[in-house]
């Protein structure tokens, strides 16, 4: 399957259930393995927060993102429609601090994902493939992921009110039975709710247009739009919640009771297990946890060896270190990088020169002793040849880079290198290092 993102702009306004800000959202297409990316563009310098799973700052009746003191309320339905949809990288444009709610439902976004038009990249997706359970349990709320050739999730939520009692669903999400069976189910809550949400500072722009609102004994909207409409949106938000993962699934969930923190929390446990590129073990209840190994060399030693720091220090670990041979380190890629200001602020994208620069500074380590002590030598690069950028590096990112020594003399080496992110070659080149005697 290809990468997908949208053929052209498209705009939708409204006001925000929590917050009552009136808001307008612009959808817009974004380059391959550029994921989604939210844009608050009433601020200044139009800051960027990557929707991922680690940027979620709030639960609080909704799921919100920000770094910093930026925040964008209200994430999910949107995050649900791109998931359904099949979307994997766009830019969300925001000119207020919450998405609109519309009627409470994901068809405000779909409606403009539609009207945008939907369009394959290429480049290949890149699923989190479940092949073993991950399990997370607090209180009366489970959630888990099984193996599964698709995406599918089932549901069961039990309220003490007649109006709602003990509901079950379960579908297979694609394109078809998001748009006819999930997206039109519309978030709700109980009247006695209400008066407590209000004194809280939230649903300030809500109204029975905007949910399903509960009251004693029955339903104060005039129709539901399905029997089983109140499963169906849990459904909905959970698929927007683990959308925050960054990629889409091939597993079975399956939830009981769930909301926004469990489904938060549920899916750093799918993040810990499926993309720290680490052995997981069982864990005590609370999912499956990598194997934390130890670096070969952390960064304090780096430092010790190479004479670049902050903002020029790329490499965070080298994980392992085998002299004059073969070297492995990493570099963990965040929004905050001091390039990303520029480069570029509405799509931020890894320079690629800097990416030539750490792949240098992990391949200079080569040069060095059993310990990773300095042993009077600098390795300064002299030529690059045969570079290929083959992907882009973005936020959110964890870049690894290998490199192999190739040839070598006393003065001088040559070191083939390959920076990947997610198994997936970003780019690769053959440099060369002269090798010069520094004073002790």
């Amino acid at each position: 399957m290809r990468q997908r993102t949208i053929a052209s702009e498209a705009s939708y306004s409204g006001v925000g259930l929590h917050t009552g800000s009136l808001t307008t959202v612009t959808f817009k297409p974004a380059p391959p393995d550029s994921g989604i990316t939210f844009v608050r563009t009433d601020l200044p310098d139009r800051p960027v927060v990557p929707a991922l799973v680690d940027n979620v700052v709030d639960v609080s009746r909704g799921t919100t993102i920000g770094i910093g003191e930026v925040a964008i309320h209200t994430v999910e339905h949107a995050m649900s429609a791109f998931a359904g949809m099949g979307v994997d990288n766009i830019t969300v444009e925001v000119d207020a601090d919450e998405i609109p709610n519309g009627d409470g439902s994901s068809l405000p976004a779909l409606g403009a994902l539609m009207k945008a038009g939907l369009v394959d990249q290429d480049a290949e997706k890149r699923y989190i493939t479940v092949d073993h359970p991950v399990y997370y349990r607090k209180d009366d709320v489970t959630l888990s992921i099984l193996p599964s050739d698709e995406f599918r999730v089932t549901m069961t939520i039990s309220y003490g009110h007649p109006a709602i009692g003990t509901q079950y669903a379960s579908f297979t999400i694609n394109e078809d039975t998001f748009r006819s069976e999930l997206a039109p189910a519309r978030t709700f809550c109980f009247l006695r709710e209400v008066k407590m949400l209000q004194e809280a500072g939230l649903i300030k722009g809500g109204d029975l247009e905007s949910a399903v609102v509960i009251g004693d004994d029955r339903i104060l909207n005039d129709d539901l739009r399905f029997p089983d409409e109140f499963v169906r949106h849990k459904i909905l938000d959970l698929i927007g919640d683990t959308y925050l993962l960054g990629r889409p699934i091939k597993g079975h969930i399956i939830g009981a009771k769930c909301g926004h923190e469990k489904n938060v929390n549920f899916s750093k446990q799918i993040k810990k297990a499926y993309l720290s590129g680490q052995q997981e073990r069982a864990g005590d209840g609370y999912g499956a946890l990598p194997r934390r190994q130890p670096p070969a060399l952390d960064v304090n030693k780096i430092m010790k060896i190479l004479p670049h720091r902050y903002p020029f220090l790329l490499v965070d670990r080298i994980l392992s270190f085998e002299p004059m041979k073969t070297v492995t380190g990493m570099k963990n890629v965040t929004v905050n990088e001091p390039f990303f200001q520029g480069h570029w602020p509405d799509v931020p994208v890894m320079p690629g020169v800097l990416i030539i620069e750490a792949m240098a500074q992990v391949s200079a380590m080569l040069v060095f002793g059993e310990n990773g002590e300095p042993n009077g030598r600098l390795a300064f690069l002299t030529g690059i040849e045969k570079a290929k950028f083959r992907n882009t590096v973005v936020p959110g990112d964890q870049m690894v880079i290998k490199a192999e020594m190739v040839h070598y003399r006393d003065s001088a080496c040559k070191v083939h290198a390959v920076a990947l992110t997610d198994d997936v070659v970003a780019a690769e080149a053959v440099m060369t290092f002269a090798l010069m005697e520094i004073d002790a």
